[in-house]
């Protein structure tokens, strides 16, 4: 396997054509006007490889079989009104190959950085450098554009020319115990600029198995450099997680800016963290990712393999989740596979609801279900968190209490409802927007909010197999115990799984490792639950079996109906 097959370094850029990455370098060199655009190595690299990519398919015109100088050549000729500029090739024949130079471009996701050096300055003046460029790349495509044209454009559209992300790094020290001291070289993301709604593209788009333990501490296996390398720190529920990435995984690291707070440099200097990602790596035991508990360090270190089945997005949050989870579960607390809302009624009561299954069960439909049926009865819906949170028991008050580990939301694009759709349009980051499973990532609630600690008034099992209607309050805690233990569900293709399936507790990121760990946890939840009387059922969504709209809003009906008379 080689990591950076079609990869090539030129001057300030690292482009890599297989995964469509392109990392630009503002500390090497920053380019100031198109002059110096046009004269760049950078540009010359990027034509290089679209030359490539055309002579791949057989579509390059004579004006693109002349190769890389001579289209610069003409293209600096346009730029200067230099005589004969138009006498070698046709002036619609350049003009197509331009606008198809700047798509091949702009396919690519191009991530601009810098180095912070503890420069205040830079820090308030970043997004105004890489806008400036991002200006800069425009200028030039219309000038050679409308050149050629012959007259101005009528209508302009201000895209994303340039990068469609800024990041600000810094190297931060932390105490790293022995063999982890190679990490102290990577930069820290510190500071993330997007330009939403960005739309990203990988080779994969789901995920396939389980996480499993080894023996070893993938740490041993970690060779990056802090040209190849960069960490996200994050902050998951109350674990402090430190993501490294491989570069080509950027469309990942960045996208976890909508799901976890970027922990800041006083989180992070002088901190151990809870967590450890290593994603990316050469080789795993395998070529599948695994997890390992450093006792001694007390850190849960996670490695997932550099290989195009884990560019699903899926892998880089379940792995982070897992790692979280197993951190919880550790700790005696329980990890919730579901979502949970706060609802404020119309007839002045509030309760908290937390939805729970596994992946295609119909936590978020029920939620978007109730949302419509309810009209004016619901006066807000606050999302704690989205796919995973954790119960903490306690000797005071409240004796339970949930929390969130997400700040953003990670959902089907079919899923969502054309109201929650279009008013988070313009914050989104889409993946593979135009294949089945797409999905976006959007921004839910703030980091101070998700980890309060949150009383809970009903707990309800998403059952996507039934078929009936409504909702089932458990009287028998045996039985509800039996029912969220067993975690059965009809899959709908968000996986590997195909068919009625079985997850223990539903959720195959923590509590599936760790069974022995999480039963007496289990046991002593539904106890709590259970003398406190909180509403403990089951919400039938239908999800899975005739996908009947009419039949989920019946059950959000019924739900309605008991949350506001309760």
């Amino acid at each position: 396997m080689t990591k950076e097959t079609q990869a090539i370094t030129s001057g300030a850029l690292y482009l890599n054509q297989n995964r469509k990455v392109a990392v630009l370098d503002y500390n090497k060199k920053y380019i100031k006007n198109i002059f110096e655009l046009i004269n760049s190595d950078e540009l010359r690299s990027v034509v290089s490889q679209f030359l490539a990519s055309r002579k791949q398919v057989d579509s390059n015109t004579t004006f693109e079989k002349a190769g890389t100088e001579a289209y610069l050549k003409t293209l600096k000729s346009i730029v200067l009104d230099e005589e004969g500029a138009f006498a070698t090739f046709n002036r619609q024949e350049i003009l197509a190959s331009i606008e198809d130079l700047y798509s091949f471009y702009r396919s690519f996701l191009r991530v601009s950085t810098i180095n912070l050096h503890d420069n205040d300055v830079v820090a308030s003046e970043f997004m105004t450098i890489d806008n400036r460029f991002n200006e800069l790349v425009i200028e030039l495509y219309r000038t050679i554009e409308e050149k050629l044209q012959g007259h101005l454009n009528k209508t302009y559209r201000q895209v994303n020319a340039g990068t469609n992300a800024c990041v600000l790094t810094q190297t931060i020290k932390w105490p790293a115990p022995k063999s982890y001291e190679k990490l102290q070289s990577v930069r820290f993301l510190d500071t993330l600029m997007l330009r939403p709604p960005m739309m990203m593209h990988t080779k994969s788009n789901k995920r396939e198995g389980v996480f499993s333990e080894v023996s070893d501490n993938p740490i041993t296996k970690f060779e990056g450099s802090r040209e190849e390398w960069y960490c996200f720190p994050a902050k998951i529920g109350e674990s402090l997680a430190y993501i490294y990435f491989h570069r080509d995984y950027f469309v990942s690291g960045l996208s976890l800016a909508n799901l976890f707070e970027v922990a800041d440099r006083k989180s992070i200097e002088g901190q151990k963290p809870d967590l450890i990602l290593l994603f990316g790596l050469a080789e795993t035991e395998g070529d599948v990712s695994h997890y390992y508990h450093d006792e001694a360090n007390d850190i849960w270190v996670g490695e997932v393999p550099y290989n195009d089945k884990t560019t699903y997005f899926g892998y880089m949050k379940k792995m982070c989740l897992t790692l979280h989870n197993l951190h919880m579960i550790d700790k005696g607390k329980l990890p919730i596979h579901g979502s949970m809302v706060r609802i404020s009624f119309s007839n002045g009561k509030t309760k908290t609801v937390v939805f729970f299954g596994d992946s295609g069960a119909g936590k978020s439909e029920s939620i978007e279900a109730l949302q419509e049926i309810a009209d004016d009865k619901i006066v807000s819906m606050e999302t704690i968190f989205d796919d995973m949170g954790s119960f903490t028991l306690t000797d005071g008050e409240p004796g339970l209490y949930a929390q969130g580990t997400e700040t953003g939301a990670f959902v089907r694009l079919d899923d969502l409802s054309s109201a929650v759709a279009f008013n988070n349009m313009d914050r989104g980051v889409y993946l593979n927007p135009e294949r089945k499973n797409a999905r976006v990532i959007i921004p839910a609630n703030a980091y101070e909010r998700i980890i309060q600690h949150h009383e809970i008034d009903m707990w309800v099992y998403a059952n996507n197999y039934s078929d009936q209607i409504g909702l089932h309050q458990f009287d028998d805690k045996a039985e509800a115990e039996e029912t969220f233990i067993s975690g059965k569900r009809r899959a709908l293709g968000t996986t590997d799984e195909v068919g009625m399936t079985t997850t223990f507790f539903a959720n195959p990121f923590g509590p599936v490792q760790e069974e022995a760990k999480t039963r007496p946890i289990i046991e002593k939840v539904f106890d709590k639950l259970y003398d406190d009387k909180v509403y403990v059922g089951e919400i039938y969504t239908h999800l899975g079996n005739d996908k009947s709209k009419d039949s989920l809003n019946e059950s959000a009906q019924e739900l309605l109906n008991v949350l506001m008379n309760s």
